[in-house]
This record gives structure tokens, sequence and C-alpha cells, in this order.
């Protein structure tokens, strides 16, 4: 069955009746309610009934049925981390060579001299992958990582990065990865939204147009989850309201949105709302389940780190990304050091060593728990931030944005493990060997979910869009 898709619609406003006022006061709970996997069905082109989220049929052979987002965002340096480069300590004080020409950077200063890695490298498990003493936890998984050290992109600054990472480009108003993955493969649980999104203590750069749906219908955007208190806003109803009053309550709403709804069929945000509503209703017997931690044993919560200060945070948003897809959640995002904080213009030593503290342990934790589980091989984990940091220095301890060589991380979900691919020069400035653009890592992610990303289309006013803008190509080297 091909997931080729049937033609978008622009968006006309909604003149009357608001729908959160009307929820507010039938006393459902769901007032402010905005989720993403939305279930009601719909009748298509021949009059059968379909939900647009059902669970597809791929291009292909799926590597991988889940993924799983970790998001450094900031901008972790790939030349402490996964790419070591003795020619730092070489160089260091000292201008780069002429080979390089005048280097200017995303803030504007060039000339700056090479800083010097303070890191201590070792090779580790049996592949001997180069890791640095920043990571000693996610060094015990080497041999599950697949480094891909040659990736580059054009986004010079936050925004842009964060926004190209997400979506293709550095322009706002694109459909998020995890959006495309969505609309070309459904989703195969009932009572859970397909596409999550977790941040630690802090707003993540550009916000939720980050797992919005751009031009495609809203149903398909990513459903935030909230750092404290309640998991999912405004889920619990109020305690005077049984269950059958709320059922009573929504089929009523129900008819009177289909009907507002039957007239205006192309507000795809209408259409999305409606079907938030029934979502939202199942989820009251279901989320709390889900995102019951208390479940878990005492031992998996000390190796996510949840009874240590400084992972316990990122250590809570892994553990229930591990549980999301093991109730089939098709796509989870996980935000580290949410509003830039990787970002190490100054003082990288303290800041990178803080940052790697909060994410190394929860991130080997969630490899080592997804492999015993069996759902590894299931459950594609990507890992890396929107751009990598600069050889040269910035304020005499620091690292400027470097947009034009970095590294990102994959484990699971079909890719060849305990390997390096690509690679930078000699200072880590630059891609230089299997160079992979953003588009061609959103190719590949795909192509490993079992879509062909040449053939998941959508038409946005009579024009053919891919998540690639035509331009992404699958990086076979990684594929197992």
């Amino acid at each position: 069955m091909s997931t080729e898709r049937s033609p978008g619609h622009s968006m006309r406003s909604e003149p009357f009746l608001s729908r959160r006022d009307m929820l507010v006061n039938s006393g459902t709970g769901f007032g402010a309610l905005a989720l993403a996997a939305l279930l009601s069905e719909q009748s298509d082109a021949s009059g059968a009934q379909a939900s647009p989220l059902a669970a597809r049929l791929t291009h292909h052979r799926p590597r991988a049925k889940n993924v799983i987002f970790l998001f450094m965002e900031g901008g972790p340096s790939h030349i402490d981390t996964f790419d070591p480069k003795p020619a730092l300590q070489e160089l260091a004080g000292k201008p780069l060579p002429e080979s390089f020409g005048r280097v200017i950077t995303a803030m504007g200063e060039f000339d700056s001299p090479v800083l010097a890695s303070k890191r201590k490298w070792k090779q580790h498990g049996e592949s001997g992958l180069w890791i640095s003493d920043w990571l000693p936890h996610m060094a015990t998984r080497a041999d599950d990582l697949a480094v891909i050290r040659s990736c580059w992109t054009n986004g010079i600054n936050h925004s842009g990065g964060v926004c190209q990472m997400n979506t293709g480009t550095q322009f706002a108003g694109r459909p998020s990865l995890g959006s495309w993955v969505t609309y070309g493969l459904g989703t195969e649980n009932q009572n859970l939204p397909a596409f999550v999104v977790m941040q630690d203590k802090g707003t993540v750069v550009n916000g939720p147009r980050n797992w919005g749906t751009g031009f495609m219908p809203a149903v398909y955007q990513g459903t935030a989850m909230q750092v404290e208190g309640e998991p999912f806003k405004n889920l619990s109803p109020p305690e005077h309201v049984t269950r059958k009053q709320q059922r009573l309550a929504l089929d009523y709403l129900a008819s009177v949105n289909h009907r507002h709804r039957d007239s205006r069929a192309e507000n795809s945000e209408l259409e999305a709302r409606i079907r938030s509503y029934e979502l939202a209703f199942q989820m009251q017997s279901h989320a709390p389940e889900a995102v019951d931690l208390a479940q878990e044993t005492a031992e998996t919560k000390a190796l996510y780190g949840l009874d240590q200060k400084e992972t316990a945070e990122f250590g809570r948003n892994c553990l229930l990304a591990r549980r999301m897809v093991e109730r089939g959640v098709r796509f989870v995002q996980c935000y580290h050091g949410a509003g830039s904080q990787w970002d190490a213009h100054s003082k990288i030593e303290s800041n990178h060593t803080k940052m790697c503290r909060g994410m190394d342990k929860p991130v080997a934790g969630l490899l080592t728990d997804l492999a015993r589980r069996g759902l590894l091989e299931e459950t594609l984990v990507v890992w890396g931030g929107e751009f990598g940091r600069t050889p040269m220095s910035e304020k005499g301890d620091g690292r400027d944005h470097n947009p034009t060589g970095f590294t990102m991380v994959m484990a699971g979900g079909g890719v060849k493990a305990g390997q390096t691919f690509g690679s930078t020069d000699e200072v880590g400035l630059h891609a230089v060997e299997d160079r992979l653009h953003v588009r061609d890592l959103h190719s590949t992610i795909l192509y490993l979910m079992g879509i062909d990303h040449k053939k998941l289309v959508y038409i946005n006013k009579g024009r053919p869009e891919r998540i690639d803008m035509n331009e992404g190509h699958v990086y076979r080297k990684i594929l197992a």
C-alpha cells in the first residue's frame, strides 16, 4: 500500500462556536487539551471509514518500528565527545593553518586561535570505538553505537539549526520529522498519542514549531508532555463528573462538532480538535498507567539515574520514552538542555562537564533497558544537537557554533553498530568524507522506518512536498 497521500488543503477561520468554551462549560475537563494523535473515524472518498492515523503498510521492510530522538539542544562539541583530533593539541594557541582560508565563525569572530581539548580518549567495547572521558556510561554501550562524524547543516544559529534538524530547513513553516513519520506510518496504539515530545526544565528554541505540522493537517503534530506534575495537561476530569456523564457530553459535543465540520472540511485545526476529545477520553484510562513510574523496579530507576540529582530529570524522560515506545508510540523526542544549555561560547569545561553528567547515564540506561527487553532492535535511537562546536576558541575558553562538521549518533533500529562513518578534517571544522546533510539524516531515518522518502508526498496547494525538499539521500553504508 503506497503512503502517497491525498492533497492538503488551505485553512479557513472558524466564525462561531468555541470548542474550548463548550468543553469547559460541559465539565469534561478537556478544555485546554491540545493533543496530536487523534483517533476518531473519518470518511474517505469511497465512503469507507478510516482513521488518518491508522497503521499503514511501508514501502519496504522496516528495520525500526519506533524512533527515540535525544536532542542535545545548544550544540554539543563533537571534538570533545566522539571525534578525537590530536591536531588540536599540536595547534593549541595558534591560528588555523593557512590551508583553511579565512574562517569567520557564527558569532563573527575570525583568526581565533585553536583551543586544545582537555579530554582523555579511550577505545571502548569489542569495536574499539573512540569515546572521551566525558561519556563514561555511553562508552559502556559502544558496541551499540553508530557514530556519524560527517554531518553538516545550514543553520548557523540556534533558531535556524534547531528548526532544520527538526524540519529539514532553517526557516519555519514546514512539518517536523515526527509529523512526517506519523503522516506516513500512522500509529499502532489506540489510546496514546502517536508523536510525543518531552523537554527538561527550560524552553526549547522555537517552541512548538519544532514538533508542528506546518502545512500538513494539525492531526499529525506532536503532543508535549509536562516536566512537572501531570504529564498531560487537563486530562483529569473534575471529581464530581462521572465517566458516564463525560461519555454523554462527548457524544453530544461530537454531533455538534461534526455538523459544524461538514461545512468546513478544509479546516484541519477544527478536525484535529474534534479528534482530540475522543483520544483524551481514552487516555484518561490508559495514560496514567503509561506514565506511572511506580511500576518500575528500584534497579531500573537507578539504571536511568533517577536516584541521583544530576540525572533524575533527564533519566525520568528517558524512562518515559521507553514506556511510550513499549506501548506503541511511534515517535518520541526528548530534549536535553532546553533553552540552548549546551551552548558553550565560554567556559566549555564547566558547561559540558555539567551537561554530559546530566545525560550520559540516562542515555546509557535507555540503551541497556531497550536491549534487555528486546526493544533495541526495533527502536531507532538518535542522539545529537543542531550543530557542533568549532576547533577555534571563543572568549579564550569556549567554542563557537560549527554547522560545517559535527557528529550524530544512532543505535538500534537496523544500523551497523560499533562503527564510525564519515570524517571531518584534521581539526574537526569541516565534514570531508561521506558528508551528510540534515536532509540525508532524515531520509535515512525514514528508510529505517520502512518509508521511501521520495514516495512520501504531501500535496500542498498543488505542489508535491517531501521531507527532504528533493535533496536528501539515504546513507546506505549505515544500514545493517
